[in-house]
């Protein structure tokens, strides 16, 4: 199915909604509780925009179980309820505003932190980041006048590290009791020498196991995922739990797992044991979507962006980052953009970086921090049908759905930016958002969607000079970040004025640059010492007990494997570099080979499995006998330019390009030239030293 342009459909909406709710403003949001106002970036001056300035504290959440916008949320019935009969928890709360938030440009961006740690500035501004947010970078959201957002959503996270945190609600049975169930976790040590890890990524806590549970868990281990589990006796093995007595209820304590032997490098540890007391972790998508409309219409004591008691706030766009991005489309997938009024949450979302991927964020015992790659939770409940905006059937199952089918049936869907790198097609099935879940044809973009593929980079741009680390390529440089901010502007004169967007880019299996993975197939040249990846993660249909889809309760750990579903990449030109994807200008006008995939090397184990989310970085030769003295069939820099100044000189002409095409902002191009041009010197001057 086709979605409809829904611009006029979501204005209607929210005219009504006003219409109806002016008297009786939100109570979803009971207060904000503002603990500190001060200026951001010791006062800087952004442009006509002016100073901005830091809001933190806290947000109180009331949410009603028996409202049909609340009907997704996973045991909410089985939540403690205040003398009303709803539902009561808290949220971190942390902005960036204009201090004359009538110079703002009337939009928020909402970033959903990721594992509790702030990225919009990163992303869009260039800083340093860090969650004190106090580097603004080159200052260009606040410059374009946004208010940027972050609360907590991640109810898994610990104190500490200025992390964004949700304390969700606890479920428990009608008598008071504890709720019980089987969990799972698995731990991939990155040295030899730890005997003491925790079970979660590093500021996540664990649910805690039960009497019964620490007796009867079960440990295994296996060198890579698709190896028989081997079992280690329950004597070989301890866990600890570490309770905080200071945190609200419904945080988690820490869990740790010890083996006093030894954790051994590179291979797969996974616990499965009963616990107890899971969170209410559905409501993170209320919580989300209520702190929206408020800011956007009012409601909840202490509302910090009222202008003479009036929102100034119009339009709310959600950027997400990997974990975020899929944060972002189950948001969606579970119909919460619109709230208990009927008022629209975003009016547009970026899920970046996100693949194909959902994520453990609604379901009993969930655990926001999985994510399958290739090698490791690759059997998570995180990569599930369905995959794609369009509506589509399920081969497997027989099953009909889409990411936008709820919102579509309530009219209620925003734009969507679907941004991913070459990464996303290798380690998180980032095809199957365009194509139907086999791999065999193209999907069907819905009107209100677009997709841009940035090929020749990885998950998030890696540092320069690039560094192997325990890959058997240098990470990949390439930067997609300046392209982010272009579709950012774009987006939002999309939601603001219908003023439509650049046209999508990805690779297509129509025009054959959507294609098998296997090097017959992408073109990949053979260069002398880069072995090419005989894997890549393909999701599967997963059972999990017959208990998941209808009422969210996980019964089988781990699972069963069922069918598979059907992943492709992109086809590679005669560099390696791919083909039908927004290339940045350093891989439109290249001095290497940039992919989205990298191999694990021997020190780091299971040797030549993919390493998650990293692409390669594969210089050419510098000059033409250097490439034939190693065989390389890559033309090399010298062949390619006469200088460094034709090398920039075709660099500019490709950024133009792009300004022209609505890819890239004028402002971009003086520094993607500047940056290469520093890259680039050495090369050049290494050069001109042998020519002569």
């Amino acid at each position: 199915m086709t979605a409809q342009p829904f611009r006029w459909i979501e204005k209607t909406i929210v005219f009504f909604a006003l219409s109806c709710s002016a008297a009786t403003l939100s109570g979803e949001i009971v207060r904000y509780e503002i603990t500190a106002r001060e200026p951001f970036a010791d006062g800087k001056v952004f442009g006509e925009v002016g100073e901005y300035e830091v809001i933190s504290g806290r947000v109180h959440y009331r949410i009603d179980p028996g409202n049909a916008a609340n009907k997704a949320i996973r045991d909410l019935q089985l939540a403690p309820r205040n003398d009303d009969g709803l539902v009561e928890f808290q949220s971190d709360l942390f902005v960036l505003a204009p201090r004359d938030l009538n110079r703002g440009n009337g939009t928020v961006l909402y970033d959903v932190n990721n594992r509790g740690n702030k990225l919009a500035l990163r992303f869009f501004n260039d800083s340093r980041g860090g969650n004190d947010a106090a580097d603004p970078g080159h200052g260009f959201l606040m410059r374009e006048g946004f208010t940027v957002v972050w609360s907590g959503w991640d109810g898994e996270l610990l104190d500490g590290g200025g992390r964004m945190r949700l304390f969700s609600p606890v479920a428990r049975r009608a008598n008071g009791d504890s709720i019980k169930g089987p969990v799972r976790f698995e731990i991939a040590p990155s040295q030899d020498d730890a005997t003491r890890l925790p079970l979660s990524r590093g500021g996540h806590g664990a649910y805690p196991p039960t009497k019964q549970g620490r007796a009867s868990a079960t440990l295994t281990w296996r060198l890579r995922v698709d190896d028989p589990r081997a079992p280690i006796p329950r004597d070989q093995f301890k866990l600890h739990v570490t309770e905080s007595s200071a945190s609200p209820q419904g945080q988690l304590p820490k869990v740790e797992l010890e083996i006093p032997a030894g954790f051994r490098k590179g291979y797969l540890y996974e616990l499965v044991y009963e616990a107890r007391d899971p969170l209410v972790h559905g409501v993170t998508f209320a919580s989300v979507r209520d702190l929206m409309t408020s800011l956007k219409h009012g409601g909840g004591e202490q509302h910090p962006l009222l202008v003479e008691g009036k929102p100034v706030i119009e339009r709310a766009i959600g950027f997400g980052v990997s974990q975020s991005g899929r944060y972002l489309r189950e948001f969606v997938y579970w119909g919460f953009n619109l709230d208990e009024q009927k008022r629209l949450a975003f009016d547009g979302v970026i899920p970046h970086v996100a693949g194909g991927g959902l994520g453990s964020f609604n379901h009993r015992f969930a655990q926001p921090t999985a994510f399958a790659t290739q090698r490791e939770l690759r059997d998570w409940n995180t990569d599930r049908f369905p995959f794609s905006y369009e509506q589509q059937t399920n081969p497997h199952t027989g099953a009909s759905d889409g990411i936008l089918g709820r919102s579509v049936s309530a009219n209620s869907a925003p734009l969507v930016f679907h941004t991913q790198s070459s990464a996303e097609y290798w380690t998180r099935s980032g095809s199957l958002p365009h194509t139907d879940p086999l791999g065999n044809r193209d999907a069907e973009l819905p009107a209100n969607v677009r997709v841009y593929a940035f090929g020749g980079t990885q998950h998030g741009p890696s540092g320069y000079p690039p560094s192997r680390s325990n890959a058997q390529n240098a990470g990949n440089p390439g930067d997609y970040k300046p392209f982010l901010r272009a579709l950012l502007i774009a987006l939002d004169n999309w939601a603001k004025s219908d003023d439509p967007p650049p046209p999508s880019v990805y690779p297509k299996i129509a025009d054959k640059t959507l294609v098998k993975f296997d090097r017959a197939s992408t073109g990949f040249p053979h260069i002398p010492g880069v072995r090419y990846p005989e894997v890549i993660n393909q999701p599967w249909l997963l059972d999990f007990g017959k208990s998941l889809d209808s009422t969210g309760v996980i019964t089988r750990q781990p699972p069963l494997k069922v069918k598979p579903y059907g992943v492709r990449v992109a086809k590679c030109d005669a560099d390696g570099n791919p083909l039908g994807c927004l290339n940045p200008p350093e891989v439109r006008v290249p001095l290497a080979t940039f992919t989205g995939w990298n191999l694990q090397n021997r020190e780091a184990g299971a040797e030549s499995e993919l390493v998650g989310l990293r692409g390669s970085y594969i210089p050419f030769a510098l000059t033409r006998g250097d490439r034939i003295e190693v065989g390389d069939p890559r033309p090399a820099i010298g062949e390619r330019y006469a200088s460094i100044d034709a090398y920039l000189q075709k660099l500019e002409k490709q950024c133009r390009q792009f300004v022209a095409q609505g890819y890239l902002l004028e402002e971009d191009v003086e520094r993607i030239v500047n940056r290469q041009r520093e890259r680039a010197a050495p090369l050049f001057e290494k050069i001109s030293a042998d020519d002569q």
